[in-house]
């Protein structure tokens, strides 16, 4: 019975795959040494310098986002990593994790603004975020393994991949939850196209958006640690390591490192998801057609460096004196 309605979906697939690995290798290979390059840079970046140092920019951000209290617990946990010797593991699971969400973001953005003004690309795109978000994860290692081979490459690829759909559903969410009459305001007052979106319907949208990233933070760091199965190293590493030797101290802290780098991500990226009130002004300046204070200073500004410019007629109120002098009757 099986083996009347046996689909040989596996074996296409595993096909497709090999058929690209052999058409697209030199492009395969391009992005591994691009990726490894931008990776390299990166985890060097982090630890090199004193663990202090990196603490200290960790806390700028954190107290940039939210404030004080904020910083501290950055500090307080940042020295826990430190403290369980899992520093330099913890700094290359960072550098993985801002790499594959910067690129994921890079990509998810513009797809859901494009989604969500165009109806065809999104109904296109919702079976495919679907299939994206609902395969398991351990799914993606396998092609990227053999496209990749062994290494932090395909663990940034899967990472990449699994962590793409909710930033593409919450920008479109975002951008089509703005008011319509709002946008109908700014097209009344003559904006175009394009002021409206980066001056009305981007800022407006942004708690979506930004819950968006932060949720491709998040699946990031969880896919890393999964990614430490194909050799990704870092804490992931650590994990898989403690797994198979059954060290449960090692597991405890390595677990606890990502704990903390995750609280850290989430709570600095829902800081930024608040509207700045300079943006705020501008989105209420566009729709009700007046430049904001700054725009408008420096318009004042260049007009008074061009020089007045040549008046034309003035209008003269009805009842106004006349500025004739009528000869005197005699």
């Amino acid at each position: 019975m099986n083996d009347v309605f046996r689909l040989p979906l596996g074996d296409v697939v595993e096909t497709a795959v090999r058929w690209m690995i052999d058409v697209l290798g030199g492009f395969f290979d391009v992005v591994a040494l691009v990726f490894n390059g931008l990776y390299g840079w990166l985890d060097a970046s982090l630890s090199t310098p004193p663990f202090w140092v990196v603490i200290l920019v960790i806390a700028a951000f954190a107290y940039w986002s939210k404030g004080m209290l904020l910083a501290i617990g950055s500090v307080v946990g940042l020295l826990v990593i430190v403290a369980v010797g899992q520093w330099s593991n913890a700094m290359d699971s960072l550098a993985l994790v801002i790499l594959a969400a910067a690129v994921a973001i890079a990509i998810a953005v513009p797809l859901g603004i494009w989604a969500a003004r165009n109806d065809r690309v999104s109904a296109a795109l919702r079976p495919v975020l679907d299939f994206l978000q609902t395969m398991p994860a351990f799914v993606y290692l396998i092609p990227a393994m053999l496209i990749f081979g062994v290494g932090p490459v395909p663990g940034m690829v899967a990472t990449i991949v699994f962590a793409l759909a909710p930033g593409v559903r919450l920008t479109e969410l975002g951008i089509r939850g703005v008011d319509p009459e709002i946008v109908e305001a700014g097209h009344a007052f003559g904006a175009s196209p394009g002021r409206i979106l980066r001056q009305i319907q981007l800022p407006l949208a942004l708690p979506s958006i930004m819950a968006g990233v932060n949720q491709v933070i998040m699946l990031s760091l969880s896919m890393v640690v999964i990614a430490g199965m194909v050799g990704a190293g870092g804490l992931g590493g650590q994990v898989v390591q403690s797994l198979s030797r059954i060290d449960i101290g090692l597991g405890v802290e390595a677990g606890l490192s990502v704990v903390i780098l995750a609280m850290i991500l989430d709570r600095v990226t829902s800081g930024f998801s608040t509207p700045r009130p300079r943006t705020a002004r501008r989105a209420g300046a566009v729709v009700s057609g007046t430049p904001d204070v700054e725009t408008d200073a420096a318009r004042r500004g260049s007009v008074d460096a061009e020089g007045p410019a040549t008046a034309g007629p003035a209008s003269v109120p009805d009842d106004a004196p006349s500025a004739r002098h009528e000869p005197a009757h005699v």
